[in-house]
């Protein structure tokens, strides 16, 4: 019988009638951490700073990173769904930014698996008062906003990281910083 969350993954991804959410929640399971350490990097007294007037802060890109997953799953439910209104509130602290991701995670873990393979290829849309201004299968929306825009913004994370003077965490290779988790102990960095 599996034990862990791992092998309780694997065994459930052999279903045939969930294999794109499976492959997504396995994605996400590891990104995760590696999304949570980058979060745990910004201090509280470098929430309000920005790299240009036209930027989100620091924190705003923070908590918008930390909420990206959960919200989007939730927000996939929707069948139209309409467009949100795009506002990216100023967290209080890091901690309010780390509760935010944790549960996202959570929420993404319980609603992921839920969607069989035919609500993934069913064809999503997203209207604008009224109008449809998007229509394409659900589990593609998912991969373009629930990852590539969460790695894009992570990316632009790790750049107002860097001009913060905040070490940048390693991420699928090492960082100018740090060796990613698997190379650790065998080096140092560069």
């Amino acid at each position: 019988m599996a034990t862990t969350f791992a092998e309780v993954l694997h065994s459930e991804m052999k279903s045939t009638s969930n294999t794109i959410a499976r492959t997504l929640l396995a994605e996400f399971e590891a990104q995760a951490p590696i999304t949570r350490r980058f979060l745990e990097r910004l201090p509280d007294e470098k929430l309000t700073w920005k790299p240009h007037p036209k930027s989100m802060t620091a924190g705003q890109l923070a908590y918008h990173l930390a909420s990206l997953p959960g919200g989007i799953v939730q927000f996939v439910q929707n069948n139209p769904a309409q467009v949100p209104n795009f506002n990216f509130p100023q967290p209080a602290s890091g901690g309010e930014i780390l509760s935010t991701f944790d549960q996202g995670v959570v929420t993404a873990r319980e609603m992921l698996p839920n969607f069989d393979d035919a609500a993934m290829q069913e064809t999503w849309r997203l209207e604008a008062s009224g109008r449809e201004v998007l229509a394409l299968p659900r589990g593609r929306f998912l991969r373009d906003v629930m990852f590539s825009h969460w790695y894009q913004h992570r990316g632009q994370f790790s750049v107002y990281l860097r001009l913060l003077d905040i070490p940048v965490p390693s991420s699928f290779g090492p960082s100018a910083d740090e060796l990613p988790p698997f190379m650790q102990g065998n080096q140092s960095a560069r």
